[in-house]
């Protein structure tokens, strides 16, 4: 008998069923998958380990007949079916907290032109209308057990952001197993769809730019800030340290040139920012981009993120003759929107940006430059931070709206049984997975409390930022938060089919007599000439 045991163990050895295991496969390979309105991703290492750090070669096949259709797993019953993408990529692990601490593993990949083993480039594709990239990412959401924290986060910021990346749902293959939903996403990286960011040169204006830098852990290579983060009254926490990471050209590949040349820009942008104080004109507007800063600060505190700003907080320059200023990129939302039971962030009534707890309260090296605090001692930052939020909130940030997106982001998700098929292939309904604040018992459960979370959450910030949800702004009447020439034509459109205006028809009321008529159109076309409302009668 153990004779056969022992041959029985060899041949799964050799066959590979054996390592396929070291995969880290779901608590339930048996699930099946029939059709699913997602597109279907198929990866195949033949049993082979997949690495955390070096890449190794993997077959993908992605199956998605488009927007409204149903994709099937099994392609021989099923023939014609649309391959949006097929051939070689180099893959491998990513992530840190999202690696070491989730059962379901995330993945980062490179198409390529042939295997590794037979000298293998990188090449682009275009995936699932995404744009042509050689950099990807499959998120594997498991702590979020809504599945949608990242995804709301960029639905969100995309308006209102310079960049922010892209991402699909789709349900992923290894070796034949199911391994449930995931996003296939876009990484923040230079590329003509992504960052349309040169690459630096070693002279003149080509050396200023572009360069992508993280705020993040301390690894080999990174760089120290000069400046040590700081408490809630601005005192600096003299043995902790901030550390920017280079992500491109990254440590491998940055000469020592391109190195001295955008350490000194940071030091310089620090060094604009540590000297601020009241009565004294900003010179950091030179250095970075203030409305930027604004709209990712807002991101992050809407999200209530315990991650941001420490880490994964990515920002880049492109070269002087174009924009001579640092801009953020949003990045890494899994463990925002009350989804964190450490740094209060369950809470909905704190400022995320003042959490910077001392590495003796928490055993936490990784704290929130200082930036933010300074950022936020300037009374004119701090009044175009609440014009904006008032611009967020009467348009995509508009309860409605967001709860319409959320439902929306569900909906994809359960349509069709994909969220139901993910949790059978990971249990984990009614149970802790760190960090949760709150333990669901299903997703319409978890769905709910992430609506009056953000619900919570947004009242009380419009309390902070002084924002009253029961005005409206008369002549924004097509509710995105400004009033202007568009306004206009939808106002005229209004008037002559009597469909209701997406912002309102109280914000079409312009002369607020209970009407909406050709008055409020010459009321709102007075304003735009004169700048202001005339008297009301």
């Amino acid at each position: 008998m153990r004779k056969v045991l022992l041959l029985l163990l060899a041949f799964l050895s050799v066959t590979g069923i054996a390592q396929a295991d070291t995969n880290y496969p779901p608590d339930n390979k048996n699930v099946r998958l029939t059709s699913t309105n997602l597109p279907i991703v198929w990866m195949t290492v033949n049993g082979a380990t997949i690495d955390r750090y070096d890449r190794i070669t993997a077959r993908m096949k992605i199956i998605h007949n488009g927007n409204g259709q149903l994709n099937y797993a099994d392609t021989i019953a099923h023939p014609g079916q649309k391959v949006n993408y097929e051939g070689y990529v180099a893959l491998r692990y990513r992530g840190n907290s999202t690696f070491s601490g989730s059962d379901k593993k995330p993945y980062s990949f490179r198409p390529l032109d042939k295997p590794l083993e037979d000298g293998g480039s990188k090449k682009k594709v275009d995936i699932l209308g995404m744009g042509k990239d050689n950099n990807w990412a499959l998120l594997a959401p498991y702590s979020d057990k809504s599945m949608m924290r990242d995804m709301l986060a960029f639905e969100i910021s995309r308006p209102w952001m310079e960049y922010t990346p892209q991402g699909r749902y789709c349900e992923l293959f290894l070796d034949g197993t199911y391994y449930g939903v995931y996003i296939l996403s876009e990484v923040v990286s230079k590329g003509k769809k992504r960052l349309n960011l040169d690459d630096p040169t070693e002279e003149g204006d080509g050396l200023t730019g572009g360069y992508i830098v993280e705020v993040d852990r301390d690894e080999w290579g990174c760089y120290i800030s000069k400046y040590h983060p700081v408490n809630n009254v601005g005192s600096p926490y003299s043995y902790q340290y901030i550390h920017f990471q280079f992500k491109s050209p990254d440590v491998d590949e940055i000469t020592s040139t391109q190195m001295d040349y955008i350490t000194a820009r940071i030091d310089q942008m620090e060094d604009s920012l540590w000297k601020y104080s009241l009565g004294r004109e900003p010179t950091y507007r030179e250095l970075l981009d203030e409305q930027n800063f604004i709209d990712y600060q807002l991101a992050m505190e809407l999200g209530h993120n315990v991650d941001g700003y420490r880490l994964s907080g990515k920002f880049f320059k492109r070269r002087d003759s174009v924009d001579p200023r640092f801009k953020m990129v949003l990045w890494d939302m899994n463990l925002a929107y009350g989804n964190s039971d450490y740094y209060n962030g369950w809470k909905t009534n704190t400022w995320m940006y003042k959490n910077n707890p001392t590495l003796d309260q928490y055993g936490d090296p990784q704290l929130i430059p200082f930036w933010w605090y300074k950022l936020n001692k300037n009374p004119e930052y701090t009044a175009a931070l609440k014009s904006r939020w008032a611009q967020y909130r009467r348009s995509n940030l508009r309860e409605d709206r967001l709860m319409a997106v959320i439902d929306s982001l569900a909906n994809v998700l359960t349509i069709n049984g994909a969220e139901s098929r993910n949790s059978q292939a990971w249990p984990r309904w009614g149970w802790y997975v760190w960090p949760n604040y709150y333990v669901a018992d299903n997703y319409a459960d978890e769905v709910a409390w992430l609506k009056d979370w953000l619900l919570e959450r947004i009242a009380w910030m419009d309390t902070q930022l002084g924002y009253d949800p029961n005005e409206f702004m008369r002549g924004d009447v097509n509710g995105d938060g400004e009033v202007n020439i568009s306004d206009v034509a939808v106002l005229i459109d209004y008037l002559l089919t009597e469909v209701e205006p997406d912002g309102g028809r109280e914000a079409a009321d312009c002369d607020q007599n209970g009407q909406v008529s050709i008055a409020d159109l010459s009321l709102l076309i007075d304003y735009l000439l004169a700048g202001q409302w005339r008297s009301l009668p």
